[in-house]
């Protein structure tokens, strides 16, 4: 496995586990409170369980690649961030403003609470993975 390979790869496993942590701290302290409030004749009696893992597997790619970008080092801290708040940002926002257009009675406070979420989770996991990576210095080989 080639050097930029590898260091994507420890960039996507860093991500993810902090992703994972953080979301699952949101979603049992805050979010299936909101939504079991607001929406809960929408939601499904249990979760799919295939659903969650493409989602997480393919939502860390997008913050790797337009928050942490493991292959560009002249990005600084700051425009990673940016990179990573506008990604989730927007993709939150793709979610939440379409089932507020077209889902009855959809709360606009979950809407702007997914989506404010959205932007906070990839800042903080792109800065975390980042500091993390920074911090990491790879041993050479003997």
């Amino acid at each position: 496995m080639t050097g930029p390979t590898k260091k994507w790869l420890l960039a996507y496993a860093v991500a993810a586990v902090i992703f994972a942590g953080l979301d699952a701290v949101w979603i049992t302290t805050v979010a299936n409170n909101l939504y079991k409030s607001q929406i809960g004749d929408l939601l499904a009696p249990s979760f799919n369980r295939p659903g969650v893992v493409l989602f997480y597997v393919v939502y860390v790619v997008g913050i790797v690649h337009y928050g942490v970008r493991p292959h560009d080092p002249r990005a600084s801290l700051r425009s990673r961030v940016a990179g990573a708040a506008l990604f989730g940002f927007f993709t939150y926002a793709t979610w939440a403003l379409t089932a507020f257009a077209i889902l009855k009675d959809f709360p606009a406070v979950v809407a702007v609470t997914d989506i404010a979420w959205g932007a906070g989770v990839c800042s903080a996991v792109t800065a975390l993975t980042a500091t993390i990576l920074r911090l990491h210095k790879p041993v050479p080989a003997a």
